[in-house]
């Protein structure tokens, strides 16, 4: 009986000690975001100056593959590989955003039109021009910035 006490006891101990922890520890860690969000400084594109306290997320961008010309976008306008627009799972339709490839420090200005990217880590799909601009066709996938210039109406 002396033995079953024992080991109640450190079974009770383990628990209070490493195990609650490590389980707290783990939801809070699944609390938190792969995604960055911050304020940006105001000025830093080359043509359209962002908004003071403009938002901005850093992630992976892509671009549409070619079997999505000529479909309808979740706007409802139809995906044109030669226009300069982008699919984000969040931003409202008609957002104008800029998006820097920060690999090469090239960025272009697009307008969201559609959802997606649909890949944990992915934050953005630009249309095939936006992306011969930025040199992604190559690599496929890059490191990028967003920052919202115009919210839409």
């Amino acid at each position: 009986m002396e033995m079953t006490l024992n080991a109640t006891f450190l079974r009770g101990y383990w628990w209070r000690t490493w195990l609650l922890p490590l389980l707290v520890m783990g939801l809070l860690a699944s609390c938190s975001s792969s995604r960055s969000v911050s304020k940006d400084a105001p000025g830093r594109s080359k043509s359209t100056a962002a908004p003071r306290g403009a938002s901005t997320q850093k992630g992976l961008g892509s671009y549409y593959a070619n079997k999505f010309a000529g479909r309808a976008t979740a706007s409802g306008t139809i995906y044109r590989p030669g226009e300069m627009t982008a699919a984000h799972n969040t931003l409202p339709f008609g957002t104008l955003i800029r998006v820097t490839n920060t690999r090469n420090g090239r960025s272009v200005e697009v307008t969201v039109t559609d959802r997606g990217p649909h890949t944990k880590g992915y934050i953005v799909d630009v249309s095939r021009r936006a992306a011969v601009q930025l040199d992604i066709i190559e690599a496929g996938v890059v490191p990028v910035v967003v920052t919202v210039l115009k919210a839409a109406k």
